[in-house]
């Protein structure tokens, strides 16, 4: 079945040409089904791309995907095209007034993580949507910073700068094979990292509302999950694209930043290289298994939602 979104929205055309089955909001409406609503706070300066990322893991499932992008109206983005986010976004405050209910919520990553979670410019007002997250959302997707950001709010972890930036393609194991997140998986799955911090472990471990669900000595903690699976926290990017790192790695270089190779991604360590993809199938199976647990488990009604 389709994710639902605006003809007009750029990733339609591009999802469109890479028959990911998405339809238009006048078709589906006439429908007799209730999709899923699957709000998306999109905070990464590489606005269409995310979206086109985030739209195309959403869409490989059998259910129809309502979707809803959250803008902060406490910052100014820089990076979007004109107009873009006036015309298909919608104010994460407005939404968290009127309490409008989703039965999933993602919160993505941002270029903010070397700061104070307090020194970000719009960090009272994604508080207030992962504290409204709680009680209007039946299951909350929180990536990397957004990890970070998530766990802080919450539960008061704090997050640890890395000697050097995480950067590549990297093995991962599942510690909760039970897990509905983690059906199909295999004993090990890769997973792209591209962060200069990282969450307190010792702190993860010591709180009994939280649950490591995967960790690796090289990456630390990876996923996290409370409430059974209600609150998700991937400290790493399933959803990036082939060219997603390759693309922040040339950025670097233009701008003179200390970056080295993100590992185990450029045959032979061969930037001239395609990558080498082995992550995909795994992140289509992630955001899958996410999107059946919500629907198996959200109430049809979302005004029976509870915290």
């Amino acid at each position: 079945m389709p994710i639902k979104i605006p003809r007009e929205l750029p990733a339609f055309q591009t999802l469109k040409d890479e028959r990911v089955f998405v339809m238009t909001t006048d078709r589906a409406a006439h429908q007799d089904i209730r999709p899923l609503k699957v709000g998306i706070v999109n905070l990464m300066p590489t606005t269409v791309d995310t979206e086109i990322q985030l739209l195309r893991l959403l869409g490989n499932s059998p259910l129809q995907v309502d979707v809803a992008f959250l803008r902060m109206g406490s910052h100014e983005s820089k990076n979007a095209p004109p107009g873009h986010l006036e015309k298909f976004y919608l104010s994460a405050r407005e939404i968290v007034g009127l309490n409008i209910r989703f039965d999933g919520l993602i919160i993505t990553g941002a270029p903010v993580e070397t700061l104070p979670f307090e020194e970000v410019d719009y960090w009272e007002e994604l508080a207030e949507v992962i504290d409204y997250a709680r009680a209007n959302v039946f299951s909350t997707f929180h990536i990397c910073w957004g990890a970070q950001a998530g766990l802080y709010r919450r539960y008061g972890i704090p997050k640890q700068c890395l000697g050097a930036k995480l950067f590549g393609v990297f093995p991962h194991a599942v510690s909760d094979r039970c897990s509905p997140l983690f059906r199909g998986f295999d004993d090990e799955f890769f997973a792209p990292q591209s962060r200069y911090t990282t969450c307190d472990r010792a702190a993860i471990a010591k709180n009994s509302a939280l649950t490591i669900q995967s960790e690796t000595s090289e990456t630390g903690v990876f996923i996290v999950t409370a409430r059974g699976c209600r609150e998700v926290y991937v400290t790493g990017h399933l959803e990036y694209d082939s060219l997603t790192l390759d693309s922040e790695y040339r950025r670097d270089l233009a701008k003179g930043l200390p970056i080295t190779l993100p590992e185990n991604y450029y045959p032979d360590d061969d930037p001239s290289r395609p990558p080498l993809v082995r992550w995909r199938a795994h992140a289509h199976l992630f955001f899958s298994n996410w999107l059946n647990y919500v629907y198996q488990e959200t109430p049809f009604d979302l005004r029976d939602l509870t915290a």
